[in-house]
C-alpha cells in the first residue's frame, strides 16, 4: 500500500446550471512532503465545510485502482478522449493511494505513514457538484451504484505525507467498514 500523489487546491468557482458554485474538487499533485494538520492538509481548501472538511474529513483518500472506469465512462459520455488519462486528484481526493479499497477498511482504522497517522472516518457521498466536474449527469449515480467512493480520514497524529510513501493499515474495532456504512447511508436516502 502505498500513496501515488498528494494533492491540493484551493476551491474555485464553476458553472452549475447557470449559478456559480465554489469547489475544491479536481485537485491536482505536489511535490515533496505536504504537512497534515487536524483541519486538512497545507494548501488545501474546501468549499462547503457542511458536508466536506473539518476534524472528522480533514483528508480524503481515493484509490487509483477505480481511475480506469472513470476514464472509460467519460469517453463513453464524450466528456474526454480515448486515450486521455484523469490527472491524480481529479476525483477531489487528497491522497491517490494503491493497494487499499472501500472493502478493506473500517472505521477507526489506522493508515500509519513514516511521520503520520490517518484515521478511517466515513465513506464520500457525491454531490451535484461531482457531476459537474466529472461532466456528466450521470456520475453520482454511478458513484452510489458502484461503491466506488473513496474514504475520509481523520489526522491522528500530525506530521508530513508524500507521494511515493508506503503506509501499513492499523486495524480498529473492525465494527462498521467504509463499503457497508456506504451502503446503508444509501438505502437510507432512496
Amino acid at each position: 500500500m502505498h500513496v501515488i500523489s498528494v494533492n491540493v487546491s484551493a476551491a474555485r468557482p464553476i458553472e452549475i446550471g447557470g449559478r456559480t458554485e465554489l469547489t475544491g474538487i479536481g485537485k491536482r499533485g505536489v511535490a515533496g512532503p505536504v504537512e497534515a494538520h487536524a483541519l486538512g492538509l497545507a494548501g488545501d481548501e474546501q468549499a462547503d465545510l457542511s458536508v466536506h472538511g473539518g476534524l472528522s474529513k480533514a483528508v480524503y483518500a481515493y484509490p487509483v485502482e477505480h481511475y480506469a472506469f472513470w476514464q472509460t465512462v467519460r469517453a463513453q459520455a464524450g466528456v474526454m478522449g480515448w486515450g486521455e488519462s484523469l490527472p491524480h486528484g481529479f476525483m477531489g481526493e487528497n491522497l491517490t493511494i494503491s493497494g487499499l479499497l472501500e472493502a478493506q477498511v473500517c472505521v477507526g482504522d489506522v493508515l500509519r505513514f513514516a511521520n503520520c497517522e490517518l484515521a478511517v472516518s466515513e465513506p464520500r457521498f457525491p454531490c451535484f457538484k461531482f457531476n459537474a466536474v466529472m461532466g456528466f449527469n450521470q456520475a453520482s449515480k454511478l458513484m452510489v451504484s458502484s461503491g466506488w467512493c473513496g474514504f475520509y480520514l481523520a489526522v491522528r497524529v500530525p506530521g508530513t505525507l508524500a507521494a511515493g510513501e508506503a503506509f501499513e493499515l492499523i486495524h480498529g474495532p473492525r465494527h462498521v467498514g467504509i463499503a457497508e456504512l456506504f451502503r446503508s447511508r444509501r438505502a437510507a436516502h432512496r
